[in-house]
């Protein structure tokens, strides 16, 4: 049990979510780099329609998921020192987990359209399916695993 003040625990909290969101920006950020650079790449323009819409939805996501876990970083700018900090906390919280989620459906995105491209459609989204299925078990099932196992021993 931590002995801490109530501003102490949100600074600690803010922190934490801090850590986590640079982890997760790179990664978003790195895949938003990658889709757009594809445009110019020789092969891009042997895609079929579908594959540049699938192209183009999964920029989309990116996007979004870039815009959610950058947000906080711009909602502390604007709040600071308004003794926000819970709201802070409780509202960055929400857009990391609305990020991350659209972060995994970004991800599995690009497995169909390069499983699609590479090795035709149902590779594509039998890859995508397992992409999804690996990052929601890694990114929710398990952590909510740990927490239900951690609540019952207390």
């Amino acid at each position: 049990m931590r002995s801490e003040s109530p501003e102490e625990r949100r600074n600690r909290n803010w922190a934490e979510i801090l850590q986590e969101l640079r982890v997760a920006q790179t990664g978003i950020q790195l895949l938003t780099a990658f889709l757009l650079a594809l445009p110019f790449q020789n092969r891009f323009g042997i895609l079929t329609a579908s594959q540049e819409w699938l192209y183009l939805a999964v920029v989309s996501l990116s996007i979004v998921a870039t815009g959610l876990l950058v947000t906080p970083v711009s909602l502390h700018r604007a709040m600071f020192r308004r003794r926000e900090k819970e709201t802070l906390v409780l509202v960055a919280n929400r857009l990391a987990q609305v990020g991350l989620a659209v972060f995994a459906v970004a991800v599995a995105g690009v497995a169909v359209l390069i499983f699609d491209v590479t090795k035709g459609p149902t590779v594509g989204v039998v890859a995508g399916v397992s992409t999804l299925l690996l990052l929601g078990t890694l990114w929710a099932a398990v952590p909510a695993a740990i927490r239900s196992t951690q609540t019952s021993a207390d």
